[in-house]
């Protein structure tokens, strides 16, 4: 029964998008089919979430191998967190240059 449930759902959802798809404005082909704003945006969307992971995936990396530093050597724990204070740092800066970077593309299209 839940099978049949959770198809019935899919299906209304389903039905609904498609009636928003349905409501285009009458001038759209004044407009010329060969419009990229929309690809443009969700292209930009999907690079900057592939950033966001690398920035995520360094950032976890750079800690754990802080962590390990510090477990192993704890007389050199300022250093290790001075280090990595920095490193976070550049990898943020990397990540909201990349937001920058998407802002720029989709407000000049």
């Amino acid at each position: 029964m839940k099978k049949v449930k959770m198809f019935g759902l899919a299906l209304a959802g389903l039905l609904l998008t498609a009636i928003t798809a349905a409501a285009q404005p009458a001038n759209q082909a004044a407009e010329g089919a060969t419009s990229y704003k929309g690809y443009v945006a969700i292209a930009a969307g999907i690079g900057f979430a592939i950033a966001v992971f690398g920035g995520a995936i360094g950032q976890s990396r750079i800690g754990a191998a802080a962590c390990e530093g510090a477990a192993r050597n704890p007389g050199a724990a300022g250093r290790i967190q001075t280090m990595m204070i920095l490193g976070l740092a550049l990898i943020e800066s990397l990540v909201l240059f990349a937001l920058l970077v998407v802002f720029a593309v989709v407000a000049r299209v």
